[in-house]
């Protein structure tokens, strides 16, 4: 969440912020007066607290007909006491409940506007031109089912709409860009970690998810517990209420898990092929940082993307999300969209947030600070940033970009030793 205070001492930037982002600035000052209500409540309940303290002696020392007076002004007191412990605690509930409606604070630079506002930071690599090749390219879903490594039907037979059987070769490419992209992880030390799927409430609530009201996520009510759409969930409950020791540098992870989500609200987008599906795989990079540091820590999961994009040769470009499209916990994105011939256009493949300190303040994640004599402090929240390094929707730039005119599908330079050194994909 964010630091009440500074809301406080600077609200004109958090009403920029909810500007930028298309979203109430009302909440703001909402968030000011419940503050304010919060601390006159405590107030008046520790002032009658101490009033009562000060009765409590005097009927020790009273007796007769004196005693029974402050006895009964102790009895009313007391029930005041009762009634503002009763107010303090309302107006603190109704405070944290507007705090948690709260978006995380836009970072100076992230564009404003909603979801088109986006600006392209760089373009990377040329879009094969297939007509100077001679041939028509076939999507991802008809190579797939040329290859044998894609069965939608039998997805659909099995489990419904949207989902889906890798096999064969495809089973096969999405395991090798996986442990490709483990690699390249642990080789920047990250620790991989095969995270739960599984999550409680205050666990997803933490990471900036609305488990009442966002249509997205799985929840298995039997057992209130939710399903997750991305490792990212789990890992930022990894250290939930504990301080942790980033005096040798930022904590890496690097989460490999199985994600899920409805895609409400999707009726009738990409419902051909493996684009926008219910459940995938995904390895996604996740650190926790020093505030000082997130900034540049950003800047490496970015590079590290863009790394792995370069190993599958695919043409991409990079756009700095706009303030109205960065969901609840980001403070800045970045995404890298891959070109998909048939669709003549980019789409997404990763996304790197800085999440600021604001999963940390909702999970309790604290650091110890030291000074520059190595003497320890206070605590303070960490920042968190997550960023994907390879997910299945992968799949779909890869064959479509790699095809050759017979269906088959090269294999780039880099994949193959996870391949068993296949070069290219044959046709079956």
């Amino acid at each position: 969440m964010i630091d009440v205070k500074e809301l406080t001492e600077n609200p004109d930037l958090f009403r920029t912020s909810q500007r930028n982002r298309e979203a109430d600035e009302s909440l703001v000052d909402q968030i000011i007066a419940a503050d304010a209500s919060r601390r006159a409540a405590i107030a008046e309940f520790e002032s009658l607290r101490a009033e009562q303290n000060v009765f409590s002696k005097k009927v020790g020392k009273a007796s007769g007909e004196e005693k029974q007076a402050l006895l009964a002004e102790v009895k009313e007191l007391s029930a005041r006491v009762k009634e503002a412990s009763a107010a303090s605690d309302a107006a603190q509930a109704e405070q944290e409940r507007l705090v948690r409606m709260m978006p995380n604070l836009v970072l100076d630079g992230a564009p404003a506007g909603g979801e088109d506002d986006y600006t392209v930071v760089k373009t990377v690599g040329t879009p094969r031109d297939f007509s100077a090749e001679g041939f028509e390219p076939r999507d991802h879903l008809e190579l797939g089912e040329l290859l044998g490594a894609i069965d939608m039907e039998r997805g659909a037979k099995v489990s419904g709409s949207r989902f889906y059987f890798l096999k064969g070769v495809g089973a096969r490419l999405e395991i090798a860009l996986m442990n490709m992209a483990l690699d390249q992880a642990v080789s920047y030390g990250f620790i991989p970690v095969i995270t739960p799927t599984l999550v409680r409430p205050e666990t997803m609530q933490g990471t900036g998810f609305d488990v009442e009201h966002d249509d997205e996520i799985y929840r298995l009510e039997r057992d209130n517990l939710y399903l997750v759409g991305t490792s990212e969930v789990a890992l930022a409950g990894y250290h939930a209420d504990e301080i942790l020791d980033l005096s040798g540098g930022p904590i890496r992870y690097a989460g490999w898990s199985t994600c899920y989500r409805r895609e409400a609200g999707s009726a009738g987008k990409d419902t051909r092929g493996i684009i926008r599906v219910h459940q995938f795989n995904k390895l996604e990079m996740f650190i926790y940082a020093p505030v000082e540091e997130a900034e540049a820590e950003h800047a490496k999961l970015l590079a590290w993307e863009e790394e792995m994009l370069a190993k599958v040769e695919l043409p991409y470009r990079v756009i700095d999300t706009a303030a109205g499209d960065l969901g609840m916990s980001a403070a800045r994105k970045f995404d890298c969209e891959a070109w998909v011939p048939t669709q003549e256009r980019y789409r997404e493949l990763t996304s790197t947030s800085n999440c600021t300190t604001f999963q940390a303040r909702r999970l309790n994640i604290r650091e110890r600070q030291v000074d520059a004599e190595g003497k320890k402090g206070g605590t303070r929240a960490v920042a968190t940033l997550n960023g994907t390094l390879a997910t299945t929707r992968w799949i779909v730039a890869m064959l479509e970009h790699h095809q050759n005119a017979d269906g088959s599908v090269n294999v780039p330079a880099a994949l193959r030793p996870y391949l068993g050194g296949m070069e290219v994909l044959p046709v079956l």
